[in-house]
């Protein structure tokens, strides 16, 4: 698990051998703008926030409870519900996130103590990743949607990333990778 002083692992592991190419997404001929310098650094498991994210966020059941605490789904009993996850995985995963500080509990009930979980300003900021997913996933996982998210302006959403600086979109080739670890940064 790679913490935030940087310690801890990133996925892959592997050799490489005389036939593997040196950078393999230019030997796939996909395009890789600034990114591809990372397929270019010495072989080893990369320590990244991507690889930090996972280990707190990366399960079924931690987005899923994400997502109804965005809907407004507090309570135990129906986060369980909507989710269809067991309560003994809730549980645990409920802990993390709260460990996480994504999510916090906020008493109810004193006489039995109860609980609501809410999202904290960690949490919050997920919003626009379950937006990407919830996109992905109508494009490549389902047949049909079971929902539709619309807009305020009344279209169907359709999330665009965007550079907060200049406007310009976000994607493989406009993004650019430098090491930073140990190095200043502008």
């Amino acid at each position: 698990m790679e913490t935030k002083d940087g310690s801890g692992t990133g996925a892959g592991t592997g050799s490489v051998t005389a036939e593997e190419p040196e950078n393999e997404a230019a030997a796939a001929g996909e395009p890789g703008g600034g990114m591809s310098l990372m397929a270019r650094q010495p072989l080893a498991v990369r320590p990244c926030s991507l690889a930090a994210s996972l280990d707190v966020l990366g399960e079924r059941w931690s987005l899923l409870a994400i997502r109804e605490m965005g809907y407004g789904v507090h309570r135990f009993g129906r986060i369980a519900g909507y989710t269809g996850a067991s309560r003994d995985i809730l549980a645990d995963r409920l802990r993390k996130l709260e460990a996480a500080g994504v999510i916090e509990r906020r008493q109810y009930s004193e006489h039995p103590p109860r609980y609501e979980y809410h999202l904290t300003e960690a949490g919050r900021e997920l919003h626009p990743v379950l937006l990407s997913l919830f996109q992905w996933g109508d494009k490549w996982a389902v047949e049909e949607p079971a929902l539709t998210l619309r807009h305020t302006c009344g279209h169907r959403l359709e999330v665009d990333h965007v550079c907060r600086h200049c406007g310009g979109p976000v994607g493989r080739g406009t993004v650019e990778a430098r090491v930073s670890r140990g190095q200043d940064t502008p």
